[in-house]
């Protein structure tokens, strides 16, 4: 696996990702973390927020896990929305999912090379540094 560059590797993911797990989720709607899933939601994908903060509380229509590990069913894509350098320690959580995610997403700002390897060396697609609100929205469109 590797990470996904091109227009058409994201596309195809977006096209064909039907559950987003998004790690990091915010309540606050002026948030990245709450506005982008919102967005997600609105175009048709069952999201499924992820923050210890907020574990109960309702967003998009599923109550807030409290750890990637309460996810009952598997995910396309874990949309992460968390500082660069805290991606280390959800490593392990990552890694432990069951089953794994097909792509882990970084959103806009967030890179770390050493993060996006260790996945990938286990078969996990990983995007760095986008938005999946804008890439959505110039590969396929608001619905």
């Amino acid at each position: 696996m590797h990470e996904l560059r091109t227009d058409e590797e994201i596309k195809a993911v977006l096209e064909t990702a039907r559950t987003i797990a998004v790690l990091g989720a915010h309540v606050r709607p002026e948030k990245p973390a709450h506005y982008v899933p919102a967005y997600l939601h609105r175009q048709g994908y069952r999201v499924l927020p992820v923050n210890p903060v907020y574990a109960g509380r309702v967003l998009w229509g599923e109550v807030v896990r409290p750890a990637l590990e309460a996810l009952e069913e598997p995910v396309d894509i874990v949309n992460v929305f968390r500082r660069s350098e805290a991606l280390p320690a959800h490593l392990p959580d990552l890694l432990a999912m069951h089953p794994r995610p097909r792509v882990v997403w970084f959103q806009l700002g967030i890179r770390n090379d050493a993060v996006a390897a260790a996945l990938t060396a286990h078969g996990i697609r990983v995007v760095q540094d986008r938005c999946t609100l804008a890439e959505h929205q110039r590969l396929l469109g608001s619905r």
